[in-house]
């Protein structure tokens, strides 16, 4: 619970501190070779995972502490290889899972005090364009929570979906244009009224009232949709107008290629 007096960007570091501690709960208890076990995303098993994680916390910890250094590294990478956050992965997956554990955990209590320590008004470079810090802690928390939704996938645990969906079903929201573009697709002009149903039982709304077309329900089922970690066909997701029901098809709330999306579940099961 948010204290009096918390700021918003305060009370986002304290959700992606909380949401980063829900996955280590997941891991910290793994015997060694259940590290190796496949998750959804083709080709990457649970330390693949935590190794993507830990590798771009400690990203954003760099360009919050040497933004020059961030942009000269992203640069470099980018020139040498279009795969080389799938590298990273790679060979934080080659690490035995007790230091991967250890540099993750390190990697995130770092980011969460350089992020805490920034002036207002900061703008952090990164992948896509700058952002402030709350966008930035944002970001990182839907990441965890959905490459944590893979994990709990791989280990057939059911996560208890809580209020910091929010901030998933927000950047899922603001990335509508973006999505249509990943995807080749002309933007709609249009806003788009978006309805959601609250874990707590709440309404999360955004987009105006009276929009034509609109995109309505349960935000736990939104998420999974925006972070491409189900097929729409499985999802109690419904959208009104020809636009809002392209925008399912397309959804995504992360920067960088859309892959190939989930198959439908009832797909796998045949």
């Amino acid at each position: 619970m948010t204290e009096p007096g918390t700021t918003p960007t305060a009370a986002v570091l304290d959700d992606l501190r909380d949401e980063g501690d829900v996955l280590d709960r997941l891991v910290a208890g793994l015997a060694p070779h259940r590290w190796s076990a496949p998750t959804p995303a083709p080709g990457w098993t649970i330390a693949h995972q935590i190794a993507h994680l830990a590798w771009t916390d400690e990203q954003a910890v760099l360009s919050a502490t040497d933004p020059d250094a961030f942009v000269t590294r992203t640069r470099d990478a980018f020139t040498a290889s279009a795969g080389f956050v799938d590298e990273a992965a790679r060979a934080g997956a080659a690490e035995p899972p007790g230091e991967l554990l250890a540099r993750w955990r390190s990697g995130r209590a770092r980011l969460l005090g350089v992020l805490r320590a920034q002036q207002p008004g900061v703008r952090l470079p990164w992948f896509g364009p700058p952002m402030g810090v709350a966008s930035m802690a944002t970001g990182r928390l839907m990441e965890t929570w959905a490459h944590g939704q893979d994990v709990a996938d791989a280990l057939g645990v059911h996560r208890i979906p809580t209020e910091r969906l929010r901030h998933v079903a927000r950047i899922g929201v603001r990335a509508r244009d973006y999505a249509f573009a990943a995807h080749q697709l002309t933007p709609p002009d249009e806003e788009f009224r978006v309805e959601l149903t609250s874990p707590g039982g709440g309404s999360w709304t955004f987009g105006p009232p009276d929009a034509v077309q609109r995109v309505t329900g349960p935000a736990l089922d939104f998420c999974l949709l925006v972070t491409r970690r189900r097929h729409p066909d499985d999802l109690a997701v419904r959208a009104q107008g020809p636009d809002a029901r392209r925008w399912l098809t397309v959804a995504q709330a992360f920067a960088g290629p859309p892959g190939a999306g989930r198959a439908p579940r009832r797909e796998e099961r045949r």
